[in-house]
């Protein structure tokens, strides 16, 4: 299967001081995986292989919890095409 991209935001419930460290724990995770992300004001974006992602998504939401929230919302957006896509064909021609 060809690469596609997934927008992805966690919203842990925890208590607020803890809402940017279990954040930032789940953007570790994405890191030590592999694949390629970017980090956004309101969500990360992933690319790579479609059970890839819905797995770090899974185990994403399992981190929250282990983390301490007792619930989490999740936004999850796919961008799919038979040929693929990718985060540098959306965003390239807008970096500087």
């Amino acid at each position: 299967m060809a690469k596609i991209t997934i927008g992805f935001q966690v919203l842990p419930y925890v208590a607020e001081e803890r809402l940017y460290p279990v954040v930032s724990e789940v953007i570790e995770y994405i890191a030590s995986c592999g694949i390629k992300y970017e980090v956004g004001a309101m969500e990360t974006v992933m690319e790579g292989e479609l059970d890839e992602l819905l797995d770090i998504i899974k185990k994403s939401l399992e981190l929250c919890t282990k983390q301490g929230a007792s619930r989490v919302i999740s936004l999850v957006k796919i961008d799919y095409k038979k040929t693929g896509v990718t985060i540098e064909e959306k965003v390239g021609k807008y970096r500087k």
